[in-house]
């Protein structure tokens, strides 16, 4: 006894017409009768009083009908059962700029290991330049940029929280003793500035006229190595706040006034579809953002 004729069986006793049940399960109204035909002699009883234009069952297929809708609907949960957990594998790579906002990835590849323990995550820290880049080309499934960044080709969480801008600075240097420092502060300093386009545009706008431009003696990517060019006195890094920990160093961080926000995203190419590793990783991601959690 097989499921499929189970369904066609249940099909016609629903449509109480074999040619609306052939219509139904896309199959021709002979090859249906003939399998009901063969269940009625494997069963060895008639299941149905056949009309012109209606069929009605018998006693044995009063009975038959109910047993049938157990079976076939213990194998859908059964079948559906064994899906769900069927184990995620494989492996996700995450292009992440240096940002406080990674807290919730981080909370998300935890709770991946609850739910997909035999997924691996990946970070590969960079800027949203490269994330731009390495994603075009495949080898990111996902990346955390700081705004403001293109998104036109992706979808896109915007992560909760924020830091804000300043700069590192030596903790005896005249611009580490003030509480905050302006764009007129900047004007003669020697700076370290990030290489992300969007970082530069966000700053150049903080900055309020052509003329204020900055003295850049170097750029980077990841904020540890500009730390280290600071320590070395070649210049101020304008960076993030929350990303260096200059407890016990030499270095202090001193936001920018006015304040000046960074926000970050997580993005996902439109284009294509996301592997089960990539999935199952999205969906602690969808359920921490705001309103969800």
């Amino acid at each position: 006894m097989e499921l499929r004729v189970l369904r066609y069986f249940l099909t016609v006793v629903d449509e109480r017409n074999i040619s609306h049940a052939a219509e139904k399960l896309h199959v021709s109204q002979p090859t249906i009768s003939r399998q009901l035909h063969d269940l009625e002699d494997e069963l060895g009883v008639t299941l149905f009083e056949r009309g012109s234009r209606s069929i009605a069952l018998t006693s044995a297929g009063d009975y038959f009908v109910h047993q049938a809708r157990q079976i076939v609907s213990l194998a859908d949960k059964t079948i559906a059962n064994v899906q769900r957990t069927q184990e995620v594998t494989g492996n996700i790579t995450i292009g992440s700029a240096e940002a406080p906002m990674m807290a919730t990835v981080a909370t998300a590849i935890g709770r991946l290991r609850e739910t997909a323990p035999h997924v691996t995550a990946n970070v590969y820290s960079t800027d949203a330049n490269d994330v731009h880049a390495r994603m075009a080309t495949g080898l990111l499934d996902f990346g955390v940029v700081m705004e403001p960044t293109d998104k036109t080709d992706y979808h896109y969480l915007n992560l909760p929280g924020t830091t804000g801008w300043g700069v590192l600075v030596g903790r005896d240097s005249p611009l580490g003793q003030r509480a905050s420092v302006t764009v007129a502060d900047l004007r003669d300093q020697p700076v370290i500035a990030p290489q992300q386009t969007g970082s530069l545009d966000l700053l150049g706008d903080w900055l309020g006229a052509s003329e204020n431009r900055l003295h850049v003696v170097a750029t980077y990517n990841l904020l540890y190595n500009a730390s280290i060019m600071v320590s070395a006195g070649v210049g101020v890094a304008l960076c993030l706040d929350g990303i260096i920990n200059t407890a016990n160093t030499d270095l202090r961080f001193v936001p920018l006034a006015p304040r000046l926000e960074g926000h970050a995203s997580l993005i996902w190419p439109r284009a294509g579809q996301l592997s089960p590793a990539a999935r199952a990783f999205l969906a602690p991601m969808q359920a921490l953002m705001p309103g969800n959690a």
